[in-house]
């Protein structure tokens, strides 16, 4: 019963907070709001992020980095994948030499092209990463928040912290099961909100239940090929933080990329969606990364690559689907 540290005040920092409450004598968000900050301190709801929760008692929220962070066993990484680098610039004074730290983040940086643990190890200057877990799974904020029954998957390259945050975290509503694929389980995460992208526009364009099973099969191909290639396990993607996550984030009404892709598909341009969303919709930067990671390690993404072009070179969607369905017939 320690101090959990949360370094991110958006939907799901908060819905991670919630539901790890009971595990920690005292939990603290973090967020660069001090405004925001007081407010919710004040009425024990994150009204703009995660509306209709109230805080439970041990939760604090502050935008002082050092209240927050000192003296933390575990420090929660819960911010957007192009602000963490920078962030954990911030964090790096404060934390103690024996905090470990844990990502819920799902992304490739842009033009580093590292994954989340990556940056971590580099920002914070760790001597190994044997003080890094990430953290994945089929997960809706709000259902987290709300107690739900979910499983998700916690990674480490030392098997004896993945473990040690699996007995910190587990509850009654919320199962994690271990793994020492960090590699697998991030590329997963990251990967499966790019084809959420594709598979809301198949809904857009109005198309039926054999399209979107076709593109997030096909897509579990291509995430898996990618992972492989840079060291992943194939049996990672069939499991939670492959294969879960993406039948989740590809077909549920809460998936903020599959809303992008819908949007899309409806003929809306990607500016103005963005510019109407509170949250950030991963896959749409994700996408972008992932295609350069393809190409320096000659992996075949054919999907990521159609969806690539629909958010930056103004293809349309129907358009980039049908090209994939005319491409060289091959075997499965």
């Amino acid at each position: 019963m320690k101090h959990l540290a949360v370094i991110g005040g958006g939907s799901w920092g908060t819905a991670l907070a919630i539901a790890l409450a009971s595990r920690f004598s005292t939990v603290r968000i973090w967020t660069r709001s001090t405004e925001y900050a007081e407010q919710v301190s004040r009425t024990r709801e994150n009204t703009r992020y995660l509306p209709g929760f109230r805080l439970h008692s041990n939760i604090g929220i502050s935008s002082d980095l050092e209240s927050v962070a000192a003296h933390a066993a575990i420090v929660l990484l819960a911010v957007p994948s192009a602000h963490l680098r920078m962030t954990l610039e911030k964090v790096r004074p404060h934390v103690s030499v024996a905090s470990f730290f844990v990502s819920t983040t799902k992304g490739i940086e842009d033009n580093t092209l590292c994954r989340m643990s990556e940056v971590i190890f580099q920002a914070l200057r760790l001597e190994d990463k044997a003080r890094i877990a990430v953290l994945s799974g089929p997960t809706f904020a709000r259902e987290i928040a709300a107690g739900e029954p979910a499983a998700v998957v916690i990674a480490s390259e030392a098997s004896a912290l993945a473990s040690h945050i699996q007995q910190s975290f587990s509850t009654s509503e919320l199962r994690f099961y271990t793994s020492t694929d960090v590699a697998g389980v991030e590329i997963g995460g990251a990967l499966k909100n790019v084809i959420a992208i594709g598979a809301g526009a198949c809904n857009g364009l109005g198309l039926g239940s054999n399209s979107v099973a076709a593109l997030v099969t096909r897509g579990l191909a291509e995430i898996t090929r990618l992972a492989v290639a840079l060291g992943g396990l194939p049996r990672t993607l069939s499991g939670l933080a492959g294969l879960g996550d993406l039948v989740l984030t590809a077909t549920g009404d809460l998936s903020r990329n599959r809303f992008v892709g819908t949007e899309l598909g409806k003929g809306r341009k990607l500016d103005e969606i963005l510019a109407g969303m509170t949250m950030v919709a991963e896959g749409v930067s994700t996408c972008r990364a992932a295609y350069q990671l393809a190409l320096r390690h000659g992996v075949d993404l054919p999907i990521v690559s159609k969806m690539y072009e629909v958010l930056y070179r103004a293809k349309s969607p129907r358009e980039a689907i049908r090209e994939l369905m005319e491409r060289p017939l091959i075997a499965e």
